[in-house]
């Protein structure tokens, strides 16, 4: 399990102006759904920004402490 602010700390270091919201799937906190907006996004397609977001939460994936992972990634301009 992980906590809201930890996986948001893991997010920011890789994208440090990341606006990140986090929903518990089942309540167990390890089947999470986030949200990213990020500049870090801009000029990616969704398979590159997916590949981000994993490469950021590397760690809790590996560790197991998120077991599932919904993802949506936009810019600020909401593309």
């Amino acid at each position: 399990m992980i906590t809201s602010e930890t996986l948001t700390s893991y997010v920011r270091k890789a994208m440090p102006d990341a606006q990140v919201s986090v929903t518990d799937k089942t309540g167990a906190l390890d089947h999470l759904a986030v949200r990213i907006v990020s500049n870090a996004f801009k000029d990616k397609n969704l398979l590159d920004r997916h590949r981000m977001v994993y490469q950021a939460l590397n760690e809790p994936m590996k560790d197991g402490r998120i077991h599932a992972l919904e993802i949506k990634a936009d810019t600020p301009d909401g593309n």
